[in-house]
């Protein structure tokens, strides 16, 4: 049985309703969320309204198979406005099926600040108005010794200060180090008065067919395990990214004023892993081990009194704070790293905030009397510490408006025409070329993790490009992910997770599937969510580039306004086929509130 937990923070009532025939139609995860979200999430909902709901979910992969490790959020994004997407791993998906839910529906407002604490199907609202204002480091560890008694291994949900202030690029911090990064559900915590989630229970898998599941484990584990599928995962994690992106002139340097940045090996994978690195550390459930956790010492008293913080890294959180600041010292990066895990930020956001006001100020558009007399230069850890405590004490309007995103900043002071985001998300770190670009722009998340554009322009480096062939290669790879996405398992096991293997594991999990039905849920899916986007005002023909990519040579040379253009009115004709399809169920499937 697949069951959905409803939890309303204002009255404190909690409700459980069987979705088994849904997850059945939609396999589960983002695929059975967005059709949930369809139904309740309007245009006109505000979403810092009690009505405005949060969805936790999982699939029918998690607890069963390797590196089906991840949760996903769906929500109205304060951000965008759009439909608000993040995954997170951890132990979050392993609790969740331990207490016996498959997904979490999160309303209502409660009067002061509570944490949500779920032990099987025991539901509470605890006050907790001593860890308001505290950091996400420190509530995950107070948390974790007051619920030390609970049943299973918990996991523990839980906002910095910046979700409390209603940060539209705040996170959602899981456990040790994972995180909702993107789109703002911290904020979307915050306006709910919810500090944190703990979750916990101890139920367990039951298996039918035990030979034939226990073969399929062992093949999919040692390849997960050993193959070169996951190879770089294991070694350096995503930031062994960093130098061979910078070589293709593809790792955003300065406010992507440039793909190259002249000190990358400093802040490289390699030297990470050779100065700074402590441990690896995997999700729940998964044998890869990509987390990379450095130690960073720091003289707190003379002459030897030092503390030693830990700290996650990898590509993006780089990028952000790294190459695109034009930051050449690992230990600068690490140290801006641990102050914005401490508020709780989306990296990227206030990386690419903060580089955006780099060059406003260099540009004349912001002065010292907006920075409070900080002066704003590329490479400046210091500076961007002092902006970073300003942001957080509220210094003044400027600061309290730089952690509402790009986008309203130069909307409000000038500097659009450099503001690095699409559809008002900030941009990540592939300067590829047009197929990332495009990739943002119109996948679900504004993501690069949509529909991996990044990596087919990479493909197409010193080839003639084929824009046909490249929009529809994007268009299938979104496809391929709403299955995963829906399973729920880690994009870093895709290539362990082909379509065989998922119509395998379904089967043997008890699913009626086949290649061609699969195929077609996934764009059922994939229309699902577009339709939800466009009810909440997305637009195809609103789409723009920033302008400033149109002016910088990137890893396939320049771009233009037209090129984008082109390629995103293809990808609009391939999903209008899959919002048809979309529509047909919707007609042919009535599933009860």
């Amino acid at each position: 049985m697949y069951k959905m937990l409803e939890v309303n923070l204002s009255t404190g009532e909690t409700k459980i309703k069987d979705l088994s025939d849904l997850f059945s139609k939609l396999i589960g995860g983002t695929g059975v969320l967005s059709y949930l979200a369809l139904r309740e999430i309007t245009k006109e909902l505000d979403p810092f309204s009690p009505e405005s709901p949060i969805f936790l979910g999982i699939g029918p992969f998690n607890n069963y198979f390797p590196s089906a490790s991840k949760t996903v959020a769906i929500f109205k994004s304060p951000l965008t406005g759009d439909l608000g997407e993040s995954h997170a791993g951890g132990r979050l998906s392993m609790a969740l099926f331990a207490a016996g839910f498959h997904i979490v529906k999160i309303t209502g407002k409660a009067e002061k600040p509570v944490y949500l604490s779920i032990d099987n199907e025991q539901v509470n609202l605890i006050p907790c108005q001593s860890l308001w204002g505290r950091s996400a480091l420190s509530v995950e560890r107070i948390l974790r010794e007051k619920e030390d008694n609970r049943k299973g291994k918990k996991s523990i949900l839980r906002i910095g200060p910046a979700g409390e202030r209603l940060s539209p690029i705040a996170c959602v911090t899981v456990d040790s180090s994972r995180h909702f990064g993107r789109l703002g559900l911290g904020a979307v915590f915050g306006s709910k008065n919810l500090k944190a989630v703990v979750i916990s229970g101890n139920r367990y898998s039951r298996i039918l067919d035990k030979k034939s599941y226990q073969a399929f484990y062992n093949d999919l584990f040692k390849d997960l395990a050993y193959s070169e599928n996951t190879y770089k995962y294991r070694d350096l994690g995503t930031s062994a990214n960093v130098v061979p992106l910078s070589k293709i002139h593809s790792l955003p340097t300065r406010n992507f004023s440039q793909g190259f940045f002249e000190s990358a090996e400093r802040i490289s994978g390699e030297f990470f892993a050779d100065n700074f690195l402590a441990q690896q550390i995997s999700c729940s459930h998964c044998p890869i081990g990509c987390i990379h956790v450095a130690t960073l010492r720091e003289l707190f008293a003379d002459p030897h009194m030092y503390k030693t913080i830990k700290v996650s890294y990898d590509h993006e959180l780089i990028y952000a704070i790294g190459s695109n600041l034009s930051i050449s010292k690992a230990e600068e990066v690490l140290k801006l790293l641990q102050f914005i895990e401490r508020q709780g930020w989306d990296a990227i956001s206030i990386g690419v905030a903060l580089a955006w006001a780099t060059e406003a100020f260099q540009k004349g558009v912001i002065d010292l009397s907006h920075t409070d007399g900080v002066a704003l230069g590329f490479g400046d850890s210091l500076s961007y510490m002092k902006v970073l405590e300003n942001i957080s004490a509220g210094k003044n309007e400027f600061y309290r408006d730089l952690e509402k995103g790009v986008h309203h900043c130069s909307q409000k002071y000038g500097g659009e025409e450099f503001a690095i985001h699409f559809n008002k998300n900030e941009a990540p770190g592939y300067m590829t070329g047009p197929d990332a670009f495009v990739g943002y722009a119109v996948g679900v998340r504004h993501s690069h993790l949509d529909c991996a554009g990044y990596s087919i322009d990479q493909k197409f480096m010193g080839r003639q490009q084929d824009i046909e062939k490249e929009v529809k290669m994007m268009y299938e790879e979104s496809l391929y992910r709403m299955i995963t996405n829906s399973l729920v398992t880690c994009l870093f096991a895709r290539g362990t997770y082909t379509l065989n293997n998922v119509e395998k594991g379904l089967k043997i999990l008890g699913f009626d599937v086949d290649l061609q039905r699969l195929n077609k849920t996934s764009r059922v899916i994939h229309g699902l969510k577009y339709m939800l986007k466009e009810k909440l005002g997305f637009s195809f023909e609103n789409l723009t580039i920033p302008v400033k990519l149109t002016k910088v040579y990137t890893g396939r040379g320049m771009m233009s306004a037209e090129d984008f253009t082109e390629r995103v009115k293809i990808y609009e004709r391939l999903v209008s086929q899959d919002k048809h399809l979309a529509s047909e169920f919707l007609n042919q499937n009535s599933f009860s509130k």
